[in-house]
């Protein structure tokens, strides 16, 4: 079969049509059907000609099931088909049973109205959904739903089973424990009879012996009173005893009421203090934050007062140093020139003189005049 998409769920247009008119035509049956089936007020007056007719209905109903399901099962394998088909297989065979077992039951006809008007419905809105969006989803999930209530009541009805076996074996228990009563009360009726016989021949035996027997019985009569008493004073004294206890624990427990009561009070105005406390103490820090909130903000002014100062001394003094450094340089550099200077023309006057150059050059003349020219020179200096 060609599916209209790559979904296990959706037909192709052709596949469509032939399951929405096998649709169709299940619906005007299960239409019919309803019209035909009629709920008789007195089960005894119904009609037996009906019967045959809700068979053949039934029987046409799983005839359009299986074209139904030739149809729609173009894969076989799929699960959600053939637990549909399955499904579909059981309920029909269910109502067929039914029917069969016992067709006049009113309670049958109503369950067979109500299933079939919810299978028309099903089928109704199976029939539109294949129409307009060509595939089978909700019937699928009909079936799910139908299967898990199914299981619930499946469920019930075992709980319900488990229940009634539990009474009849309850019931069984009931009748052995009156069975052993009865035998046991009859083994003690045979036991008063032979007992009564006996003391018929012990009566008859001797006079003294019926005094001997009534004397003693007498003894024992007075001593069961007697132990009766004892165990009725005991016993009163024991409920006196729990009475006592009972008065004491009374009073404990009012007692410890009233402390609970007055510990719970104390607490409490100590929560009222503790909270009315807390409250104070916030305000009290609310407010020494805000104070402290306003200190930091002028703190912060005047640091970035100061930071501004600080950064503008900080500019005039690397403008001093770099003008020191500037002078210092510039004393460094004119003494070195100095000095240079100094060497060059210390210099320059040895190569004069060694050379005789300028005023130190040789005069031609006399000798004498020379020495003296040269003495007068060392006067000078």
């Amino acid at each position: 079969m060609l599916l209209a998409s790559d979904s296990p769920l959706e037909l192709c247009a052709l596949d469509a049509e032939h399951v929405a008119a096998v649709l169709e035509d299940c619906v005007d049956q299960l239409a019919v059907l309803g019209s035909i089936i009629s709920i008789p007020d007195n089960p005894g007056n119904a009609e037996t000609n009906s019967i045959d007719e809700i068979a053949k209905l039934l029987n046409g109903q799983k005839h359009l099931e299986g074209r139904y399901e030739e149809l729609v099962m173009g894969d076989k394998n799929s699960p959600e088909m053939s637990s549909l088909k399955q499904n579909m297989k059981s309920s029909a065979q269910a109502i067929m049973k039914s029917v069969k077992l016992n067709p006049l039951a009113t309670e049958n006809l109503i369950k067979l109205q109500q299933d079939r008007e919810y299978l028309q419905d099903l089928i109704a809105e199976c029939l539109e959904e294949v129409s307009q969006e060509g595939s089978f989803e909700g019937l699928i999930r009909a079936t799910v739903e139908e299967r898990e209530k199914k299981n619930k009541l499946q469920e019930t009805i075992l709980r319900e089973e488990d229940a009634r076996k539990n009474v009849r074996a309850l019931q069984r228990q009931l009748l052995e424990l009156k069975k052993s009563k009865e035998v046991e009360m009859q083994s003690r009726n045979e036991m008063i009879a032979h007992l009564k016989d006996q003391l018929q021949e012990t009566r008859a035996k001797t006079t003294m012996e019926r005094k001997y027997i009534e004397k003693e019985c007498q003894v024992q009569k007075v001593m069961k009173n007697k132990q009766c008493q004892m165990t009725e004073a005991e016993l009163q004294m024991e409920l006196e005893n729990l009475q006592i206890q009972l008065e004491e624990e009374n009073k404990v427990n009012k007692e410890t009421e009233m402390w609970v009561k007055k510990h719970h009070d104390q607490l409490q105005e100590k929560v009222e203090y503790w909270m009315d406390k807390y409250e104070r103490e916030v305000d009290q820090k609310s407010e020494e934050l805000s104070g402290l909130k306003g200190s930091k903000a002028n703190i912060l002014l005047k640091l970035q007062e100061l930071t501004l100062k600080y950064q503008e001394y900080e500019e005039v003094v690397m403008e001093d140093r770099a003008q020191k450094e500037k002078a210092k340089k510039a004393a460094e550099k004119a003494e070195l020139e100095i000095r240079c200077a100094t060497k060059i023309q210390a210099w320059w006057k040895g190569v004069m003189v060694r050379r005789g150059l300028g005023p130190y050059a040789k005069k031609k003349g006399k000798k004498g005049k020379g020495k003296k020219g040269k003495k007068g020179k060392k006067g000078k200096k």
